[in-house]
């Protein structure tokens, strides 16, 4: 499952919760956090490591999904006469975790927070990532201040970041947010952040870089146990938001490849057989791909409104397959971009969330303060890869296994009927099996055939095994 594909859950079930506990168990995941744990986090949360600088003068706001708690970031924007500031204020976690104390020893056992549906398992405990560090409005916290300045376009022109206290002042969910602009009672941070983000949009198109529009998955499940899935589209408002995320990790990339340390979030460019292998899906799916057109201005001219097109963006992750993580100091890796941003990338701006985070915007901290590096971060460094990427194969293997689940729950009462969809896969070594994605809902799965699959072209497969318990989906064309 991508990582930014979301599940949510809104009416459960007994079978589907303890298909999802089923999956938690196989996969061993953490489960509550140990005692001490919970002791130092909330020690930590009653005498944090607080700066001097005061900037709780600046407006901020946060915009996330409705009821969040652990709210990495808040932003704040303003016209200048050259174009525009960014202020973009990142939890402070190095405020309340040493290096080596038991919240910290956790962290780097968790890696990341696991998302289920409607469920997660949170890298930090909740006395720290939803109170006391997280960016709650009305609330006085340690940040890391990113102050961005932009030209009239949209491009930036210098960049710092820094430890001040920060208060936010407005907690807005997606859906308020864009309520408040479509309506135009929305004040100035907000629509200063629709005209940024739609400049930073075509800096994006500009540059060839793709943001996969995937829509949210949200599954209803009745009293008799059926399930019904409805797709979410994101928001603009939630597209704008990102941009300015966006902004802040290339921008911290920059101060670290400038300064020959670092921590970067890497992607390969998309292997040409992928590439090709797309055409061929938006062909049996009935969507025009305009000749000579690259991948990147194909994927924005999909509509996820049509059930077609979501098929076409699920298909699409697999020319985001390959990412990791480069750790240097001293020498710039020669692989240091990131192929779907189509720039050098850095992870800072959900530090209660992952664990690298606090390590890059640590680096970005001193470089800018030009001192050196913490010495507790430079020990790190070189074996910090290794550890996001082991947390980024687990919670991979539990999203695809949270999928499955819905998948198997949403067509277990459908065994015998037949679906239109397209072969986005075929195994190597037996072209009779391989994966269909069907058009009209989106689902991925195995598929056996007692011919040789056509990839790429558009079939008809009938359902044979779906099955909760065991999170098995299987089709069979004829």
């Amino acid at each position: 499952m991508p990582s930014n594909l979301v599940v949510r859950v809104r009416e459960s079930s007994e079978a589907l919760r303890d298909a999802l506990k089923q999956v938690e168990v196989e996969l061993e995941l953490p489960g509550e956090f140990p005692a001490e744990v919970q002791q130092a986090a909330e020690q930590a949360a009653a005498a944090p490591v607080l700066p001097d600088l005061d900037r709780t003068d600046l407006e901020f706001v946060t915009i996330d999904p409705e009821g969040s708690m652990d709210l990495d970031q808040a932003l704040h924007l303003e016209r200048t006469d050259a174009g525009f500031l960014v202020h973009y204020a990142i939890a402070d976690v190095a405020a309340f975790v040493s290096p080596g104390d038991p919240v910290d020893v956790e962290a780097h056992a968790r890696g990341e927070t696991l998302y289920g549906a409607g469920s997660r398992i949170p890298l930090h405990p909740p006395a720290l990532s939803e109170a006391a560090a997280s960016l709650l409005p009305d609330q006085v916290r340690p940040a890391l201040l990113w102050s961005i300045t932009l030209d009239a376009a949209g491009t930036p022109t210098d960049v710092s970041v820094e430890r001040a206290l920060v208060r936010s002042r407005e907690r807005w969910s997606y859906a308020a947010a864009q309520a408040a602009l479509d309506e135009g009672t929305a004040g100035d941070v907000l629509q200063l952040l629709r005209e940024v983000g739609r400049l930073r949009e075509q800096q994006e198109e500009a540059r060839g870089g793709i943001s996969l529009p995937l829509p949210e998955q949200e599954v209803e499940v009745s009293d008799d146990g059926d399930f019904r899935l409805e797709f979410r589209q994101q928001l603009p408002v939630e597209l704008w938001n990102a941009q300015i995320s966006l902004l802040t990790g290339m921008s911290a990339a920059r101060l670290m490849l400038d300064g020959k340390v670092g921590l970067l979030r890497t992607l390969p460019p998309a292997d040409p057989r992928d590439v090709e292998r797309l055409h061929r899906v938006a062909k049996g799916l009935g969507i025009e791909w305009p000749e000579g057109a690259p991948y990147d201005v194909f994927i924005r001219s999909l509509d996820t409104s049509r059930p077609a097109h979501q098929a076409m963006v699920v298909a699409c992750t697999r020319l985001l397959r390959g990412s990791g993580y480069a750790a240097f100091d001293g020498e710039v890796p020669a692989a240091h971009e990131h192929a779907a941003i189509a720039a050098p990338y850095a992870h800072v701006t959900a530090p209660l969330r992952r664990l690298g985070d606090r390590y890059a915007l640590e680096v970005c901290v001193a470089l800018c303060a030009g001192e050196p590096v913490p010495a507790w971060v430079l020990t790190a460094l070189p074996d910090l890869p290794k550890t996001l990427d082991e947390s980024a194969r687990r919670a991979g293997a539990y999203g695809r296994a949270v999928l499955d689940v819905i998948e198997a729950g949403l067509l277990a009462h459908r065994v015998g009927e037949e679906f239109g969809g397209v072969v986005t896969s075929v195994h190597q070594d037996d072209p009779r099996r391989g994966v269909v994605i069907l058009s009209e809902i989106g689902v991925e799965a195995a598929v056996t055939s007692d011919q040789d699959l056509p990839l790429g072209t558009a079939v008809t497969v009938r359902l044979e095994t779906a099955d909760l318990a065991t999170r098995k989906v299987a089709f069979r064309r004829g």
